[in-house]
């Protein structure tokens, strides 16, 4: 079965100046190295490092996972040369761009993409079977915290019912901007 690091988690900051940080985590499956959402950082050493710490090299990853295509989320992406790319409708490896829908997916044996409209028409949910459970990396909930309502949802009813059949299979969410949680009664649907 698969294992996962949240390499760094993700903020939202509002004051003088907007910081932002996207949860990027790293999947181990068998031979597939796979890192969610390499976004915005204060520092590349905040992906690199806990990677390194891993004794995993930049250039070892074998795939990248984009759950939407917002800068925050995908600014790094280079740093990770020869990765396949993931996103909504494709994937990209060196000049090759092979068409295919997110939905079912299988990225290696335990990590498959959903596609989960919501926060954009193009979100993407990574599903990852671990011995703990099935854990969900994606955006549909920007921290445990909320907001509830994603302020720039596509649509409210997707986004809620895309919530829903996320939460019928993960017993733990790792949200675009936050840290990892169980959900639980009081989770935004």
């Amino acid at each position: 079965m698969a294992t996962f690091e949240v390499l760094t988690e993700g903020y939202i900051r509002e004051g003088d100046d907007l910081r932002v940080a996207s949860t990027v985590s790293f999947v181990r499956d068998g031979a597939a190295l796979i890192v969610i959402d390499p976004g915005m950082v204060s520092s590349v050493s905040q992906i690199l490092d806990p990677l390194r710490d891993l004794g995993i090299e930049p250039e070892a990853i074998t795939d990248v996972v984009f759950s939407h295509h917002h800068p925050d989320h995908t600014i790094n992406a280079a740093l990770f040369a020869n990765a396949r790319i993931h996103d909504y409708w494709a994937t990209y490896e060196a000049d090759l761009w092979i068409d295919r829908e997110a939905e079912g997916f299988q990225v290696s044996p335990d990590v498959t993409l959903l596609q989960t409209p919501g926060h954009t028409r193009e979100d993407v949910t990574t599903l990852v079977t671990t011995e703990g459970g099935v854990v969900a990396f994606t955006h549909l909930w920007w921290m445990a915290e909320g907001p509830a309502d994603d302020p720039y949802t596509i649509d409210r009813e997707v986004h809620r019912a895309q919530r829903e059949r996320v939460l019928e299979r993960a017993a733990l969410i790792v949200p675009g901007h936050g840290p990892a949680f169980a959900p639980d009664g009081a989770t935004a649907r």
